[in-house]
């Protein structure tokens, strides 16, 4: 959590083993309330890992519904993101024991699907997400409190060369920082509170192997730096809401409806690979907008 001295990169990450036997203690709790995160390795098994792999890379899905956000250099991050989690195999990541389970003894309370999203850092080429918040977003959209928190699981190796997550620990008790639209569709948290906020909040790498899963607060400052290694950064997120902060206007992600959870196993079980009926994809005129709206605020 924030102290009141300056930290380096270099501090261990809060970390937890899924295949050890991992439960959302007292504890687990109680470091996530005050560091803002936990990170869980191994989340995902092979086969788990494999079959939802094989799902996103086996179709034009991605491809048809995908836009890209941009970075002060040009560079460019695809992303795909869809409001409903669906019937199939990403459908069952988002809604299983594991993921939204875990989510709820978090945050302490019933939660939906807020939208699922997967960033695409192509090598060589895969931008920058500048430092900021996720309420930095949604409490534009009309989300009255910060009671959400995302899941980024990782599909890749996700390292410094290739343009890994970077938190500032404990930095979601600081509340909600003022951010600002820029060009490209990213909002950026003012960076001279974000500096003030670094001396009191470890600026730490999260590099992690597929499979690994980083649970997060929606005010936790992050960023990402460019892609500039050899191997592409694939990572699925899944944000959630608690069921009694429903935005208050449907503002292109969904106001609550009850989300049906299922088991871990529902994932190997699967045989419907994608279900576009069922997603609800966020077009890039859609996003446009969306970013419109905030940029006016």
């Amino acid at each position: 959590h924030c102290t009141g001295q300056t930290f380096f990169v270099n501090m261990p990450l809060q970390s937890y083993d899924f295949s050890a036997g991992f439960e959302v203690t007292a504890e687990v709790k109680k470091d996530f309330d005050n560091k803002g995160y936990i990170l869980v390795r191994n989340l995902l098994g092979e086969a788990e890992l494999n079959k939802i792999r094989a799902v996103l890379e086996g179709s034009d899905v991605l491809d048809r519904f995908s836009h890209s956000l941009g970075d002060e250099a040009g560079r460019q991050t695809k992303m795909c993101l869809w409001n409903q989690p669906g019937n199939d195999v990403t459908g069952m990541l988002a809604r299983c024991d594991k993921m939204a389970g875990t989510m709820e003894k978090l945050l302490g309370g019933e939660v939906y699907h807020y939208h699922t999203k997967l960033i695409m850092k192509d090598a060589h080429t895969g931008g920058q997400f500048l430092w900021h918040q996720d309420y930095g977003y949604w409490y534009h959209l009309t989300c009255l409190k910060p009671d959400l928190a995302t899941v980024f699981v990782a599909m890749d190796p996700s390292n410094q060369d290739n343009g890994c997550l970077q938190i500032l620990e404990g930095s979601h008790r600081c509340g909600r920082v003022q951010h600002t639209a820029l060009a490209g569709g990213q909002m950026q948290a003012d960076l001279e509170r974000v500096e003030q906020i670094k001396t009191l909040c470890p600026h730490l790498h999260v590099e992690m192997n597929p499979g690994d899963a980083l649970f997060f607060h929606c005010n936790l400052l992050h960023t990402s730096a460019q892609n500039k290694g050899d191997n592409r950064r694939w990572a699925f997120l899944t944000a959630y809401n608690k069921a009694d902060n429903s935005p208050v206007k449907p503002l292109f992600h969904p106001q609550f409806s009850k989300l049906k959870k299922v088991a871990n196993a529902a994932i190997l079980e699967s045989k419907v690979d994608w279900d576009l009926d069922s997603k609800d994809f966020l077009l890039q005129e859609t996003r446009d907008a969306e970013f419109q709206n905030i940029a006016s605020k």
